[in-house]
């Protein structure tokens, strides 16, 4: 039998978490042992969760790493700004390492991790779960196996839905670049970046070019007599799409675990409750145009790759569905497809039909199989873990693997992408060797 992997968790966030329910459905392979979080709710949270006795119960990243080394490996899920100073001395101590995405705010955090991890010899995972989403895994498998030749281009999209937005990244922890590290590229797609890297892997970007802008949130679209708080002194709040009362009381489970963080302590809140804390210091009841909110809210990128093929992404913020969509056209065929409908069509060239090419529908089932592995990200959060904890355990990584080399080229991506928004300059990849 294999051996029973254990792993602490670092950061006791809503990701972790959930990264950490593989070890209540797989007890005989993965056990949570211990937590590190500064704040007291979650730690407790987390103990009551996975049965952590209070001595494995540490305030910080630092404290745990001062300790002996109490477990195989770390469940990283941090803030993304914290990632790097929290992930390189437990590396040292010599723990094994998943770690949310991005791994890193910068290159030159980006290098040091990477550097970290290569002098201490440990497995750091990346979380990019979209590759292990049964969708993007059939793809890959797909493109792999030469069903469409060779990639000539590849067309995505990511529409981030209104709500989503708001939670997230206008009045949410990833608004403001400044405040969290990470501008709304690097925290909403270095997942879709890292794909379009992976599906053509083993040939390297060259170039990246990037347009983007906060088209919806400048000062000069504020609705005219708009309050500085939707539930206190907004007239016009009941014809506002971004209405705290509409996103958050009317569906006060929606990003609920965004929204009423604050209010953790009371265990359930009110009603009452929760449009008191709207109404008073907590900053999802903030207006939409006046919340910091300083990240663009729609880009597109564009990839040139050593063999001359192309790749674009288009991220767009305040969508009315939340949808990603995928068309790869290779030199045999195609694959068109939509991630959250989970299926895609294969399209191939051939001469024999009367339209001249034929098309097969490949379904693949919202959230997977018979695994017990569903979950959000289409299926791919714990299909994730159960491959780390495989790989610690000696076996073969999937096809998915995003060891830290495999996140490389994803991380630069968006880092040149926002470079070359920024400058309105066409940014050109290093040469990368590992």
């Amino acid at each position: 039998m294999s051996k029973k992997i254990t792993a602490m968790i670092v950061g006791a966030g809503h990701r972790s978490l959930l990264y950490g329910q593989y070890a209540l459905r797989h007890p005989e392979e993965f056990q949570i042992v211990g937590v590190a979080d500064p704040d007291p709710l979650r730690r407790s949270k987390a103990a009551k969760m996975f049965d952590i006795p209070e001595e494995r119960c540490f305030e910080s990243a630092m404290e745990l790493a001062k300790e002996p080394k109490l477990a195989d490996a770390v469940i990283n899920g941090t803030m993304d700004n914290q990632h790097v100073e929290t992930a390189v001395p437990l590396l040292q101590k010599g723990y094994d390492m998943l770690l949310e995405k991005p791994f890193a705010t910068n290159e030159e955090e980006m290098w040091r991790l990477y550097k970290a991890a290569k002098e201490t010899g440990r497995r750091v995972m990346i979380c990019h779960v979209l590759r292990y989403a049964p969708f993007y895994r059939a793809v890959k498998e797909a493109v792999t196996a030469g069903e469409i030749g060779d990639i000539i281009n590849i067309y995505a999209t990511e529409h981030v839905s209104y709500h989503h937005l708001s939670a997230a990244y206008v009045r949410g922890k990833w608004n403001n670049c400044k405040k969290c590290g990470a501008t709304m590229l690097l925290a909403k797609c270095c997942h879709d970046l890292d794909i379009l890297i992976w599906l053509k892997s083993g040939i390297a970007p060259r170039y990246v070019a990037s347009f983007g802008s906060d088209f919806r949130f400048t000062s000069d679209k504020r609705p005219k007599g708009a309050g500085s708080r939707c539930l206190t002194d907004c007239p016009v709040e009941r014809e506002c799409d971004y209405s705290a009362r509409k996103l958050c009381i009317d569906h006060p489970d929606r990003w609920g675990f965004y929204v009423w963080d604050s209010l953790a302590h009371l265990g359930e809140p009110s009603i009452e409750e929760k449009i008191k804390s709207l109404s008073t210091d907590n900053p999802y009841g903030l207006c939409a145009w006046n919340c910091g909110h300083e990240n663009v809210d729609h880009q597109s990128v564009m990839l040139s790759f050593a063999d001359g093929a192309t790749a674009t992404l288009h991220m767009v913020g305040g969508a009315a569905k939340a949808e990603r969509n995928l068309h790869i056209v290779g030199t045999k065929g195609e694959i068109k497809g939509i991630f959250d409908d989970s299926f895609y069509d294969l399209r191939k060239i051939d001469h024999q039909a009367e339209r001249g090419w034929s098309e097969k529908r490949i379904d693949l089932g919202i959230g997977g199989d018979k695994s017990g592995l569903t979950g959000s990200h289409g299926g791919g959060d714990l299909r994730l873990v159960e491959d780390f904890v495989h790989v610690l355990q000696g076996e073969q990584p999937s096809i998915s693997y995003t060891g830290i080399e495999d996140s490389i080229h994803g991380h630069l991506a968006v880092f040149l992408a926002d470079r070359a928004r920024e400058t309105l300059q066409v940014q050109e990849f290093p040469a990368v060797t590992f």
